[in-house]
């Protein structure tokens, strides 16, 4: 009587993943994982890429789920190997990007008994996952089998379902590790879970209320972090119909729409409270995630709307940004819109007569000051010395006349001030824009984009990134897979630059060594290790020679290095702040 194979139910993983359609994966070598390794390299229907260093590879897997919208597969070894997925865990938990993490292990019976590759790794991420799972470490019995199939069924639904996120299965692996004969692929049981949107009672019994249009006209909606701009032609619709002010970071990726204000940043670090306060809204309408504008959220604390409704789909935890949440509606945020864009011309059908409304004061005094930052900062620019501002202009201006359309570009920002750059000046509008504003670290900015050039290798994928970002992340090249459609426009001023203009550090006699992180590091040596074309560059002539080639429909990816000076970088900033000051005060 032939005995079940003790490894059936890992190599059913495989087939349930690829039956739910979580077909990439991403791979880190190692021995304990071996039967996790095989069952995905032998299914006809994965992606398997292997990447060795974890960090990276985790990364590189977020980028992959950014741009796939489906989940992402990680597989590793047992030990610390687990461990150094946790800054891509903690970053896609707070983008809500789906990761499927599965981490080998020793059996339950060698932890905490000083056997190699051994740690604790049940509840490794913790609150960073939407859950964590423990695999049935013997599966011959029929009902550990069936056990194990409705586990792995839970996590992939609860990784895809709203909000998604990463969800991790750790899986305690007995030896032998590797098969004597092939790997088999049993039909497994899928069972997909699917949650039907809310009905819009609130807003029904709401309308009956109270006409909203004067509410609306006088209401700001904020787009948080959203990854694409599919939501960009019903928020046109909605800001005409009620003359709404509708307000986008750069990663809300919502610049594209008519009058919406994109320089924020600039005039609301006015001082003039009579000006402050002729913006304040009287309704807030919040939705997507994080937002960059700190000088948005300081405005917001301070000059707090009456009321402030969050627009979520399903469940979830909500998160409370400018203190002032009123009303928590969990609803699509496309029907709500388009709802909401009907209570105008309901009102008009009433007995109260509304004639065509002209922009609201509101989004009048919104409209003139944004302009105004408009007008402000390019005459700035044409006074000013080169600095990573003035790279950052002529960056913008290539991007729209690259070759590729608008829609085939996807444009990367490090954090830190790679970002900032971005959301103080702006980008073209149509340019899709990614970032790591979940935590907002560093430490996978480069293998986040690498991940996605990866995906979508039809696409011009941009990373604009700092010198500290970019050299954390080196490994994000550590790997077989060719980006020819990947360029990376290195801002290298040799240290932490954004201390030189943060209050606090820059003001220590310390600020050199211990904060600024002065390093004397070129691009040249890591291009030449991973055969990257190196385009290295310092000063504003060769730069604009540099752009059209670099970003040519003939290139082969690369580096573009750019070398600054963090102290004149630091000294036009200076001088920004006080000319804002004064042009807004």
């Amino acid at each position: 009587m032939n005995q079940p194979n003790p490894h059936q139910a890992i190599y059913n993983i495989a087939a349930l993943c690829a039956a739910h359609g979580l077909t990439e994966v991403v791979l880190s070598p190692g021995s304990r994982c071996a039967p996790l390794t095989l069952a995905f390299s032998r299914h006809p229907q994965t992606n398997v890429r292997v990447v060795p260093d974890e960090r990276a590879a985790a990364f590189i897997g977020l980028g992959i789920a950014q741009a796939r919208r489906v989940p992402t597969v990680l597989v590793c070894t047992s030990g610390t190997a687990g461990l150094n997925y946790a800054p891509a865990v903690a970053e896609a938990f707070y983008q809500q990007v789906p990761l499927l993490i599965l981490t080998a292990d020793r059996p339950p019976e060698w932890i905490d008994q000083l056997d190699g590759q051994t740690i604790r790794q049940n509840g490794l991420y913790g609150p960073h996952v939407k859950c964590s799972y423990t695999f049935p470490t013997d599966t011959t019995h029929p009902d550990a089998k069936w056990h194990a199939n409705r586990l792995m069924n839970e996590a992939i639904n609860l990784a895809k379902a709203y909000p998604p996120g990463p969800v991790h299965v750790n899986i305690p692996l007995r030896e032998p590790l590797y098969p004597t004969g092939e790997v088999e692929f049993e039909e497994v049981r899928v069972i997909r879970d699917s949650i039907e949107p809310l009905s819009t009672v609130w807003w029904e019994e709401m309308g009956e209320k109270e006409p909203l249009y004067e509410l609306l006209e006088n209401a700001l909606v904020v787009v948080g972090q959203q990854q694409s701009a599919s939501l960009s032609p019903i928020l046109q619709d909605f800001a005409t119909a009620t003359k709404a002010t509708i307000i986008s970071d750069t990663i809300g990726n919502a610049s594209d729409i008519a009058s919406s204000i994109t320089h924020q940043d600039i005039f609301l670090s006015s001082t003039n409270t009579e000006f402050l306060e002729s913006l304040r809204p009287r309704l807030l309408i919040t939705f997507g995630k994080s937002i960059i504008s700190k000088a948005l959220k300081q405005y917001l604390r301070k000059y707090p709307p009456a009321q402030h409704w969050h627009l979520q789909e399903h469940s979830g935890p909500t998160a409370d940004v400018f203190g002032t949440l009123t009303h928590i509606f969990r609803v699509g945020v496309a029907d709500c819109l388009r709802y909401l864009e009907g209570m105008p011309s309901s009102s008009r059908k009433s007995k109260v007569s509304i004639p065509t409304r002209p922009p609201s004061p509101l989004g009048q005094a919104w409209q003139t000051a944004d302009q105004k930052a408009k007008s402000f900062l390019t005459n700035w620019f044409e006074s000013f010395p080169q600095s990573n501002w003035t790279e950052f202009q002529a960056l913008s201006s290539v991007l729209v006349g690259s070759g590729s359309s608008l829609a085939e570009k996807s444009l990367h920002l490090a954090n830190s001030m790679a970002v900032r750059y971005a959301n103080i000046l702006g980008i073209p509008a149509g340019v899709e824009v990614c970032a790591n504003r979940g935590t907002s670290g560093i430490d996978g900015c480069t293998s986040t984009a690498v991940g996605y050039a990866l995906a979508e290798p039809e696409k011009q994928v941009v990373l604009l990134t700092g010198d500290v970002a970019f050299f954390y992340d080196r490994n994000a090249f550590w790997h077989n897979y060719p980006t020819p459609n990947l360029r990376v426009v290195l801002l290298n001023n040799h240290g932490g630059g954004i201390f030189r203009i943060i209050d606090g550090p820059r003001q220590q006699p310390e600020l050199d060594e211990f904060f600024e992180t002065r390093q004397q590091l070129t691009a040249e040596n890591l291009c030449r290790d991973f055969h990257l074309p190196y385009f290295p560059v310092d000063s504003m002539a060769k730069l604009e020679a540099a752009l059209p080639v670099f970003f040519g429909p003939e290139g082969a990816g690369g580096v573009l290095e750019i070398q600054t000076d963090s102290k004149v970088n630091a000294a036009f900033f200076e001088q920004y702040r006080a000319a804002v000051k004064q042009a807004f005060s």
